[in-house]
């Protein structure tokens, strides 16, 4: 009913007198009511005055004034001593704080108690509001309006309190009360955790994290709990008061809050055990359980079958069991994925911000390598994995500092790694090039990878899982089981696989370079690119292999064979021919060697003198010059007494091989060496020219450089470079040379 102001000029002075009465007992009788104290005895009074006021068509006049009277008094009695209960927060220094947080029990002590005496001073005035409700109502009621309009009367006057009550509170909200609601929420939250795990804080260090999964999910919580109606109470009075807003962010941002520093417990640095079902299991047990249970509380929980829920995003379809719960709302269901995203997304953070150091660990890191995977395929941020890793990569990895035998294990891991997260090998192809760009560069490379190849990881340096024999190996092994399989239609069969399994490229991709090249990663292909072709690498295979077999004492080489079999099955036959001639070399001089031996009669070794040295113990090396690398020959005078062993070696040998004859290369082999001294005999094996530079001094006790050196036919330099080793000896055998 609106007012004509008009209408004044037509009102008698008794009609005036009487608005003018009924205002003034209206007011009166207003501030009695509001300001009563409790007192309503005053509001028996109100309805003939608001009766009289509305006939005049002053209804609107009557709400505002009553509800700025409201207002005022709101102000007056519940706001400034509500935020008066904070003012310590504001005014502790950052110090001080956490002393009045512990001594105050903020901030749940204080939050309580101000959010009581608000809402007690509000649900007084609510009642005083209603008082003016019956009395528009009584006047309605004698003008038949029907029962409608009524409730309208009363729905419109509740919103109007209720805006000005948010209006007033939020016009005078300090800037630190959400930091309060966080502190709040978060407490409460950290409590229910430690309630739903079943144990105490001291307890919880001492169990497994298997163990408290298992608490986890035997404990469930009703929307009775003590700690859910707790929070509850304080959720349903800030919604009153109009911060429902500021209620869930509080309480959403405690849990988000609790369930990072929860990821960084059961993650941190550990790489050896999954946590990625264990993280989901506590969203499922602790805020899922609890928000459910405050949904309950509240009342507002809404089934997801519910078609008052409205349109349901596609994300929000039913998923799997909830804690206790039959059939999740729409809400809970948001609330679900959300959560889990955000814990993909910081297991994902914490896994990329340490994967250097869990390829370093790989293959035991294997399990963090999974969970990695799976946080990827939720999150599709594979481009921050590849921009932190090649930072890390340059970063640590590909300086003067690392050596090269480091940074291909390093290489091998992360090609391993890298195809279990993406078997695709696109991240890999970025992730390498800058590794494969540095290796290139080094001079050491080449050799590096030939000893991983042959030597499997002789330094202890990276993993055993890194070694390039294993791939061999396991390459063998893929071969010979695709053999005992069904080989009919076998093409037709893998295009037919090939073709269910058929995924198109990441956005990553690299358009210029074709994607079969990518479906599989060959790990050796990958390490002889570096090289730039596989001759280069038998090349330099050929001559560690002649190092080798020419250093040996025996002829135990069957890792060699065993070795150059899975090179001839990777790189083919006629690329290992010559290191396979240099292997039936040491078969045929072993063979030649005990028949040489098996020779000699029996009566020359027992006639032999005390300075003689026997040909049993005479080991030769003999190889196909044309098929072993060039061998560096210097010349060496050895004893009188070894040049004629050889030499009869020699002539055995040509009986034994006529037309073949030796031509020794004597600063090659190994000598063993017994030396005798004052207090105790000790043993060495040592190259042919220490052993001539050792046995000179039988002949005299004292040498110059340059006389030792024209004995044994080398130069100087290479005298003082040789002799280093037995001056360094600890048996300083050498200390009368000059």
């Amino acid at each position: 009913m609106a007012f004509d102001l008009y209408a004044l000029d037509s009102l008698g002075s008794d009609e005036i007198d009487e608005i003018l009465n009924s205002w003034a007992g209206f007011c009166v009788c207003t501030d009695a009511i509001i300001r009563g104290n409790g007192d309503l005895s005053a509001g028996s009074k109100l309805a003939p005055l608001v009766a009289s006021l509305c006939k005049h068509g002053l209804r609107s006049l009557v709400e505002d004034h009553f509800l700025q009277a409201l207002e005022e008094t709101f102000k007056t009695n519940a706001v400034l001593m509500f935020w008066q209960h904070f003012e310590a927060f504001h005014s502790s220094s950052t110090s001080e704080m956490p002393n009045v947080h512990i001594k105050e029990d903020w901030p749940q002590t204080v939050l309580i108690k101000a959010l009581e005496e608000i809402c007690l001073e509000k649900c007084y005035q609510e009642k005083c509001l209603l008082i003016l409700v019956h009395s528009f109502q009584s006047y309605e009621e004698n003008l038949s309006l029907e029962t409608g309009d009524l409730n309208l009367c009363e729905s419109n006057l509740m919103c109007r309190y209720q805006l000005m009550v948010s209006a007033v509170l939020l016009a005078t909200l300090p800037s630190y009360f959400p930091e309060i609601l966080r502190m709040y929420f978060k407490k409460k939250l950290e409590e229910l955790s430690t309630v739903i795990a079943g144990v105490s804080d001291d307890v919880c260090e001492s169990q497994s994290e298997m163990d408290i999964d298992d608490n986890y999910s035997k404990k469930n919580i009703s929307k009775d709990h003590k700690l859910v109606k707790d929070i509850g109470k304080v959720v349903r009075d800030l919604r009153s008061l109009g911060f429902m807003s500021m209620s869930e962010d509080a309480y959403a941002s405690a849990i988000f809050v609790l369930l990072k520093s929860q990821v960084n417990d059961l993650a941190g640095d550990e790489y050896r055990n999954p946590v990625l079902e264990s993280i989901k299991e506590w969203i499922q047990a602790v805020p899922l359980q609890f928000l459910h249970a405050l949904q309950l509380y509240l009342g507002d929980s809404v089934d997801y079958d519910n078609g008052s829920s409205g349109l349901k995003s596609p994300l929000a379809s039913p998923v799997s069991s909830f804690p206790g719960v039959n059939m999740p709302s729409e809400l809970l269901v948001r609330w679900k994925l959300r959560l889990e995203y955000f814990a993909y997304e910081t297991l994902q953070d914490l896994r990329i911000g340490k994967l250097f150091e869990i390829i370093v660990d790989y293959p035991d890191s294997s399990p963090a390598i999974e969970d990695l995977k799976q946080c990827l395929e939720y999150t599709g941020q594979h481009s921050k994995l590849v921009d932190s890793f090649i930072s890390s990569l340059r970063y640590r990895l590909l300086t003067a500092g690392a050596s090269t035998n480091d940074i291909l294990h390093q290489y091998v891991s992360t090609i391993k790694a890298l195809r279990t997260i993406d078997p695709t090998g696109v991240f890999l192809e970025t992730v390498g090039e800058p590794i494969r760009d540095y290796l290139k560069g080094r001079k050491d490379t080449i050799k590096c990878i030939v000893t991983m190849l042959t030597d499997g990881n002789p330094s202890g340096s990276g993993n055993s899982g890194d070694s390039l024999l294993e791939e061999l190996n396991r390459d063998v092994e893929n071969q010979e089981g695709a053999d005992n399989d069904d080989n009919i239609n076998s093409d037709d069969k893998q295009a037919w696989i090939n073709a269910e399994c058929w995924e198109p490229d990441p956005a990553e991709v690299d358009p210029t370079k074709g994607s079969n090249n990518r479906r599989k990663i060959d790990i050796l292909a990958m390490i002889v690119s570096l090289i730039g072709s596989k001759d280069q690498l038998v090349n330099e295979y050929r001559v560690m292999l002649a190092e080798k077999l020419l250093n040996k004492l025996d002829y135990d080489f069957d890792s060699e064979i065993r070795t150059l079999e899975l090179l001839k099955i990777h790189f083919g036959e006629s690329s290992m021919q010559k290191c396979e001639i240099m292997l039936n070399d040491l078969i045929d001089s072993k063979r030649t060697n005990a028949n040489i031996k098996a020779s000699i009669p029996q009566t020359s070794q027992t006639e032999q003198g005390e300075n003689d040295v026997s040909l049993n113990l005479l080991d030769a090396t003999i190889i196909s010059t044309n098929f072993w690398p060039p061998i560096q020959a210097e010349s060496l005078n050895i004893p009188t007494s070894i040049d004629q062993l050889l030499s009869d070696y020699a002539k055995r040998f040509h009986d034994i091989k006529t037309p073949r004859k030796l031509l020794w290369k004597k600063n090659l082999g190994a000598v063993k060496l017994e030396l005798q001294f004052e207090d105790q005999n000790m043993q060495f094996t040592v190259a042919p020219i220490h052993a001539v530079i050792i046995t000179k001094f039988q002949d005299q006790t004292s040498w110059t450089s340059k006389n030792l050196a024209a004995a044994i036919g080398i130069p100087v330099e290479t005298l003082n470079r040789r002799i280093s080793f037995w001056v360094g000896n600890p048996c300083r055998i050498c200390r009368n040379c000059k």
